[in-house]
């Protein structure tokens, strides 16, 4: 199957490009941080830097207030090394095998950060740079970021927008928005980890997720191109099942990511409004999250690769399995997949997206 996306009036493709003028309200080159709260309790701890969700402060079944997502304390924190924790990952989410891609007949050699595979942007993706933000609303910021042509290999001048709104309903709403002067790819997700107890690690936490299918991953973690059925494997979450019930399943594909760090397939394109995905629910704390989302896939990863030595909020190691992530997406290496729903952006078009994570207990 060959999809195509959809895109927004050219009109919309123009304001974005044009949106590249000085920046309203930051200093070049300072991790800024925004605030959002609601009458429910919940707060949000947003940066320019990376467009990043520093905390998501939600509270539990009798009322207390923790934080779900890692993080750093120091806002410093997020300039070093580390697994791309709450930023916005572009200018193409997850990975492209070899960093290669052609479009237009011409061969686009990209940055190769994860062996021999492009991943996540590159050597210096979205997550490493400095956003320009804005308040449109009282709870809404909104970041821009001018991506320039070329920039670690991809064709097109692309001006990405994403926009943060908190909602009364404990919903924390993403609009990604994108336009280039020029045909590239595109493929925009936030990496936010998650862990709804707010320490130790989520094997019990209990996953819901509407897709019948996922995709199976060579060596190097890049789809073979199979669409290959959940049913009978421990890849099945189509009825609620605690995340490590299967983890350590003699499976060859759980043995290749070293847990769960897959793409799932949750319909065959785009979506025009957010549909439910994934579900989470914590029995020690009564937790919710819902994941929303119009994207045809979202990539599940137990923090496989988290090995205790990374230091986080209050100085928390952060050890395997101590979160998971649910990465709204387009399929990894769409780019070189014909048959996977199509990431090409036509110059002069626009890119529009949407998810929502919404928090409840019980």
């Amino acid at each position: 199957m060959k999809i195509s996306r959809t895109f927004a009036a050219p009109s919309v493709a123009a304001l974005l490009l044009a949106a590249c003028g000085p920046a309203p309200s930051i200093q070049p080159d300072r991790v800024t941080p925004y605030r959002l709260a609601n009458p429910s309790g919940m707060e949000v701890t947003l940066l320019n830097y990376g467009a990043t969700i520093q905390s998501i402060k939600v509270p539990d079944r009798e009322g207390k207030l923790s934080d779900v997502l890692l993080g750093f304390d120091s806002l410093d924190g997020y300039k070093g090394t580390h697994p791309y924790i709450g930023a916005i990952v572009g200018r193409y989410g997850n990975r492209i095998a070899k960093g290669r891609f052609t479009l237009n007949g011409v061969e686009y050699k990209l940055a190769t950060n994860d062996k021999t595979n492009h991943l996540h942007g590159g050597l210096k993706g979205f997550d490493k740079v400095y956003w320009r933000a804005r308040e449109i609303a009282p709870n809404a910021i909104e970041f821009t970021y001018v991506s320039a042509d070329g920039e670690e290999g991809y064709p097109g001048t692309l001006t990405a927008k994403v926009t943060y709104t908190l909602t009364d309903s404990n919903e924390l709403r993403i609009a990604y928005e994108a336009a280039s002067d020029k045909d590239t790819v595109v493929n925009l997700t936030n990496h936010a980890y998650f862990n709804l107890t707010g320490s130790g690690d989520i094997l019990k936490h209990e996953l819901l997720l509407k897709a019948d299918r996922f995709t199976p991953v060579d060596a190097g973690l890049i789809p073979t191109g199979e669409l290959r059925p959940v049913a009978g494997t421990p890849f099945d979450f189509t009825t609620a099942t605690p995340i490590g019930a299967r983890i350590a399943a003699a499976d060859d594909q759980l043995k290749l990511g070293g847990g769960y760090d897959h793409n799932f397939v949750l319909a065959d394109t785009i979506r025009p409004e957010p549909v439910l995905a994934a579900q989470v629910y914590d029995p020690s704390s009564g937790r919710v999250l819902e994941v929303l989302t119009t994207e045809p896939g979202v990539q599940l990863y137990t923090g496989n690769f988290l090995d205790g030595s990374l230091k986080g909020k209050g100085g928390q190691a952060y050890a395997r399995n101590a979160a998971f992530c649910l990465e709204t997406q387009h399929f990894p290496d769409s780019p070189n997949q014909p048959a996977f729903p199509t990431v090409l952006l036509k110059g002069g078009s626009s890119y529009r997206s949407a998810t929502i994570f919404k928090f409840s207990r019980r």
